[in-house]
């Protein structure tokens, strides 16, 4: 009872971390989101600064409590194609058998909305140069689920399908396991990210920090295919977590003039393995272990502060190639059946910007937008069909209301797009003599986009500082 309360208490601020960039956020509660995620020289809320730069929290000279939570909508569609003859060639069932003809479809996602909170808590004083803070944050993530497709030139039990429809949608890689396809694809992986931070003003320009992070990770897969298949297929997992621990220092500038410049560097948040219990189509169990880590970011950040403007830039490198989980990449043959060794993603750049005006009493206005590249190579798509959130251009306008000197509410609206599509060849690791290295199909397509939206609201509450009463 214990442990599904605290299960519960971790995925109520880790559901709803879907992927942006990677599969990394691009910023945490409203006011960061609207500002791009940029923040790491420009820290307009806490959460922000948290986030992407623990210096900067010195910045604030008061206790400060920021609750953020936002509705995310995502809506991606899988896309795949077979040759004519790739499922069984000519005679396969018996003389004058032609061979399978061509199949493509469309899969949509019929996941619904997601939750996405952040808590933070920022503690100061302007007699002090010690900054202090801690944050619950949902940081990190994917999830799709794509039906099955039953209209599949084989039924399930690899013969002919009288009922097969070759002029309707016909997905593949959503055709049944016993059909040669993945069957239902879901997948759910979150992140929750706790963190403590200390922040010291060296000067009254120069800032250092520290944050210590504790995470809890929690996957699941359906297929499995880090598994090694029976006869009967990939088995489904059962929802598998992992706890796992790292770092991040920063260092912050504000000049005088308007200027400030920072920079930080989250180390690799190392985990345990994600230990499965696996059910095989046939009803038979199993189990297996998967490690995936979540990468380190080095974050180089500019801003300028000028009466009614602020201005926010963020350059980011996310080592994917380095991190257990996303470096490797193919088939592992090791003991008879094949089964996946990792996404295999490459590292990527992530380009923040934000504008805030504040010429409007009591009612500052934000625009931010994020540019993503993709991590994900063409010969590699298919494996990273079960995380498919990939986005390129993201756009966000948001705002505050400062209802007092306390209070002060916060609203984003979020708009994101892939780009166009992933795009590669289906693969099959019986041909990967045949097609090295990864055995891909020759004349097949697999590909995936998506759109994202979101509504967020946050709530930032400053504590009123206690005057001593001198005698």
């Amino acid at each position: 009872m214990k442990k599904n309360i605290l299960n519960f208490c971790f995925l109520i601020f880790a559901t709803a971390a879907f992927s942006q960039a990677g599969h990394i956020m691009q910023g945490v509660g409203a006011v960061n989101m609207s500002m791009g995620g940029a923040s790491t020289a420009q820290p307009l809320d806490i959460s922000g600064a948290l986030q992407w730069n623990p210096a900067a929290i010195s910045t604030f000279d008061s206790n400060i409590l920021k609750f953020d939570i936002g509705l995310f909508f995502s809506s991606p569609e899988l896309s795949s194609s077979l040759p004519a003859g790739a499922m069984w060639p000519a005679d396969f069932f018996g003389p004058g058998t032609p061979a399978s003809p061509p199949v493509s479809g469309i899969t949509e996602d019929d996941r619904g909305v997601s939750p996405m909170p952040a808590l933070a808590f920022v503690w100061g004083s302007e007699d002090s140069k010690h900054t202090f803070g801690a944050s619950a944050f949902g940081i990190s993530g994917f999830g799709v689920t794509f039906p099955v497709d039953n209209n599949s030139p084989v039924d399930a039990l690899g013969n002919p399908n009288p009922s097969f429809n070759p002029m309707e949608n016909s997905n593949p890689v959503n055709y049944p396991q016993a059909a040669q396809g993945f069957g239902r694809v879901e997948s759910d992986y979150m992140l929750l990210q706790i963190g403590f931070t200390w922040a010291y003003e060296i000067s009254d320009q120069f800032s250092i920090g520290v944050q210590p992070t504790i995470n809890y990770g929690a996957l699941e897969l359906m297929p499995n295919p880090t598994a090694k298949p029976n006869l009967s297929g990939f088995p489904t997992a059962d929802k598998a977590s992992a706890i796992g621990f790292g770092a991040q220092l920063g260092l912050f500038y504000n000049s005088d003039s308007g200027f400030k410049a920072g920079a930080s560097y989250k180390t690799a948040q190392s985990f345990g393995d994600f230990d499965f219990d696996n059910t095989y189509p046939d009803g038979s169990s199993g189990n297996n272990s998967f490690q995936m880590d979540y990468p380190s970011i080095l974050s180089f950040g500019l801003g300028y502060s000028k009466g009614d403007v602020d201005i926010a830039l963020d350059y980011r490198m996310v080592d994917y190639e380095n991190t257990n989980g996303f470096e490797a990449s193919g088939w592992n043959f090791d003991g008879g059946a094949p089964s996946v060794a990792g996404f295999g993603w490459e590292n990527i750049s992530i380009i923040s910007a934000g504008l805030q005006y504040k010429g409007i009493d009591k009612l500052p206005l934000r625009v931010g937008y994020t540019y993503s590249s993709n991590p994900i190579t063409e010969e590699l798509a298919f494996f990273s069909v079960p995380a498919t959130a990939i986005i390129k251009n993201a756009f966000q306008f948001g705002f505050s209301y400062e209802a007092n000197d306390n209070l002060r509410l916060d609203a984003v609206y979020h708009y994101g797009s892939s780009g166009g599509k992933t795009t590669g060849e289906i693969l099959n690791p019986a041909n990967v003599q045949n097609n090295p290295p990864y055995g891909a199909i020759t004349g097949s397509s697999v590909s995936y986009d998506m759109t994202t939206s979101m509504i967020q609201f946050g709530l930032s509450y400053t504590f009123n500082k206690k005057e001593v009463e001198t005698k």
